[in-house]
């Protein structure tokens, strides 16, 4: 039987962090990945047969990444800046966000509220979250901290009651008059999460908290040649370091002593490792590991790409779509519609699906091929909210294309020609769209009834006393230990956990 100091299960980009710094420090290391490629949900793939385009299928933007991580294992990511934050249709008009125009972005706001209120409370909430940000942000790669020393590391008194005690719905309403300002914020709440503005457990809370602190700053950038090549370098620099990656290898049990059994290729082998570390959801954990699984969480959005031979037209005069595209594009996503489509997502596809969409190729032109550059071919990713995986038991493949039909109608509501009239054509006469399920990324990626955080997002800190100083990846068995999403600290593509459960073993046995 072969052994090595660490066996990765999953070759997603946490398993790739772990192995490139276990493999670096001089440790043994085999990485074992039931798909044809190691990446996991950070991959890019050209989608549409005879079409150039390499879309970053499933996840898409970069925040959470450390540049701690960058350079300890001096990865090739560049990730580029963009200027536009967010464009919300509204009426004839729009809401637009400009980073890099200050006076723009407040007669925008005084355009859509009416006076300069909210403005003014928008740039107080992001300073709120931008102190929180910068005080907490790098705690993340540490040893867990308590609550009470995370509580004294935020130092402020009125954002820990506002982001970690009080459901963010009420800041929302306390601070801001206007429904659509609201609803933009209200977004960052909700991604991967299902749940309400007021909700008494905070899932929507924790899930803000981790989209406004990445790397201190809570900016979302876009990776440069696409999520496939954030992970690209990572298996790179893995391999380099000695790690080996193998890939088309389903793990088919893990035992707590360390033992992994898989199969390749129609035969089953067994394998050793001194640690385990699963970067698997914790409920395939438990599976295999023959143990009772937790509570099956649920994945609650639509991922839909699109090629388009060009952008759509707006129904507002003022804003060219490079604009309004180049940020995060909001559509029926105010505070109202927001709240509707929670409620009527508990037993059918919302009304009017709210959704966000970014294009990728306004700022990264790199993902496509030079035939479609030269063509003004653009991308399309669009992140419906509010669309649980109930919907889709039993019968996903109907209610897939229904949940299309009705988010693009929604998107449609909002804009001045259909987005239909430009999506590019195939050569195989099939227009350049695919949408995914939460039963898709299921099938696909092994992400439980679809959810892209493995499971409820976590506070970063220790949930209990006895947890603090550890690294929030630890199992109830020594040698296996979490290092997907599904630990204290996961979700999106950050390395965090990764980089935690190698911090684990090595400073385990130092």
């Amino acid at each position: 039987m072969d052994a090595y100091d660490v066996v990765v299960v999953g070759g997603g980009h946490n398993g790739l962090v772990a192995a490139a710094y276990l493999a670096r420090a001089g440790r043994s290391v085999l990485v074992l990945e039931r798909r044809g490629e190691t990446g996991g949900a950070a991959v890019s793939f050209r989608a549409f047969e005879g079409v150039d385009v390499r879309l970053s299928r499933y996840s898409y933007l970069v925040s959470l990444l450390p540049k701690k991580i960058v350079a300890d294992l001096g990865l090739d990511v560049r990730l580029r800046r963009r200027r536009m934050s967010s464009y919300t249709p509204a009426g004839g008009s729009g809401l637009l966000v400009d980073t890099g125009d200050d006076a723009r972005t407040a007669a925008s706001f005084r355009a859509i509220t009416g006076s300069g209120g909210d403005f003014a409370a928008w740039r107080r909430f992001s300073e709120l979250t931008g102190r929180v940000a910068e005080r907490v942000f790098g705690t993340l790669t540490e040893p867990l901290l308590s609550e009470v020393d995370f509580c004294s590391r935020v130092g402020d008194a009125e954002a820990w009651t506002r982001l970690f005690e009080r459901p963010i719905g009420e800041t929302l309403e306390d601070w801001f008059g206007d429904d659509t300002v609201r609803g933009v914020l209200l977004t960052d709440a909700l991604i991967g999460t299902f749940a309400a503005a007021g909700g008494a457990d905070l899932r929507q809370n924790r899930c803000l908290l981790y989209h406004v602190i990445g790397n201190g700053t809570g900016d979302w950038d876009v990776p440069v040649g696409g999520m496939g090549a954030v992970t690209g370098s990572l298996a790179a620099v893995a391999s380099a370091a000695g790690a080996r990656l193998v890939t088309g290898a389903e793990v088919l049990s893990i035992d707590p002593d360390g033992e992994v059994r898989y199969r390749r290729d129609d035969a089953e082998h067994v394998v050793r490792g001194g640690h385990v570390l699963a970067n698997v959801a914790p409920e395939t954990l438990a599976r295999l590991l023959g143990e009772e699984p937790p509570e099956r969480p649920e994945g609650a959005q639509l991922k839909v790409n699109m090629v388009l031979s060009r952008l759509p037209r707006l129904r507002d005069p003022d804003v060219d779509p490079v604009d309004a595209f180049g940020g995060t594009f909001h559509v029926n996503e105010t505070y109202a519609q927001l709240e509707t489509a929670y409620r009527e997502a508990a037993g059918k596809i919302p009304t009017l699906p709210p959704c966000e969409i970014y294009c990728h190729s306004l700022t990264d032109p790199s993902i496509l091929g030079p035939a479609e550059r030269a063509a003004g071919v653009q991308t399309l990713t669009l992140f419906g909210l509010h669309m649980p995986a109930r919907l889709f038991e039993g019968r996903n493949e109907e209610a897939r294309e229904a949940a299309l039909r009705a988010t693009l109608a929604s998107l449609n509501s909002v804009l001045a020609e259909p987005i239909e009239d430009c999506l590019l054509t195939a050569p195989d006469g099939k227009p350049c769209v695919e949408a995914k399920t939460p039963l898709d990324l299921e099938a696909e990626l092994g992400l439980p009834a679809g959810h892209i955080f493995h499971r409820d997002l976590s506070w970063p800190f220790a949930s209990v006393p006895e947890e603090a100083g550890r690294w929030g990846v630890e199992t109830a068995h020594a040698r296996v230990l979490l290092c997907g999403a599904g630990a204290v600290r996961g979700g999106g593509v950050s390395g965090i956990p990764g980089h935690n459960a190698a911090m684990a073993v090595l400073r385990g046995t130092e």
